[in-house]
């Protein structure tokens, strides 16, 4: 196994040693944590005491002359992102047991928020942590490798996910796969439909995210 990758990005909110919870917020193809982190001030009213890191992916994006990637799209072939988001676990992994620690707080005080590609990694990685997020919220993204999840979960974490029914990049049926295979894994998953919705995250959408933040860790 090679060494993790140590990931860093723009912070908002508490800071360490003071936060009492921890949200880390996962971009999508082609952007950097510069990209999320603009929904700190925004979730801060339900999260008062809470520390918000975005960090960026830790590769060059392969598809534009700028931006980050989790893994390579280049190839759609299940086999291929699975491949991918395993890869690119070990150090998102690793960087949220380092925040974590920083902040000396437990997974039960973390939520991890993903965007497209950023959901792959959260909904990949928080069921295989061995203790629970507080919640794990995903936009517009979809679960890889789903066959594999029965065989390999550690933690049910509560889920919500949210899909634009219009979406061009993700196609909305990832939700209802996604929000099939948790179930069957016994993990508690609301799916939420924007109707008209493209690939990106409306006001309604970001609402329900809060309701969840608030109900899991304000």
């Amino acid at each position: 196994m090679t060494s993790a990758i140590e990931l860093d990005g723009p912070r908002a909110g508490q800071a360490a040693g003071e936060a009492r919870e921890l949200a880390i917020l996962l971009h999508g193809l082609g952007a950097d944590g510069n990209d999320l982190i603009g929904l700190a001030p925004h979730f801060t009213p339900v999260l008062p005491g809470a520390a918000f890191v975005s960090p960026h992916a830790p590769f060059p994006c392969d598809m534009a002359p700028f931006g980050r990637q989790w893994f390579s799209l280049q190839s759609r072939a299940p086999e291929d992102i699975l491949a991918g988001v395993q890869a690119a676990a070990e150090h998102l992994n690793a960087f949220i047991g380092k925040e974590l620690e920083a902040h000396g707080l437990g997974d039960d005080r973390l939520a991890l928020i993903g965007f497209s590609q950023g959901t792959m990694m959260a909904l990949h990685v928080a069921f295989r942590r061995s203790r629970p997020a507080a919640a794990v919220i995903g936009f517009s993204g979809m679960l890889a490798g789903g066959e594999r999840l029965a065989e390999e979960i550690e933690s049910r974490p509560p889920v919500l996910l949210v899909h634009g029914e219009a979406d061009e990049v993700v196609g909305f049926g990832a939700m209802a796969a996604a929000r099939e295979t948790l179930q069957a894994n016994n993990v508690s998953v609301r799916a939420l439909a924007r109707p008209g919705l493209g690939h990106g995250i409306d006001q309604e959408g970001f609402e329900a995210a809060k309701a969840m933040l608030a109900e899991r860790l304000g």
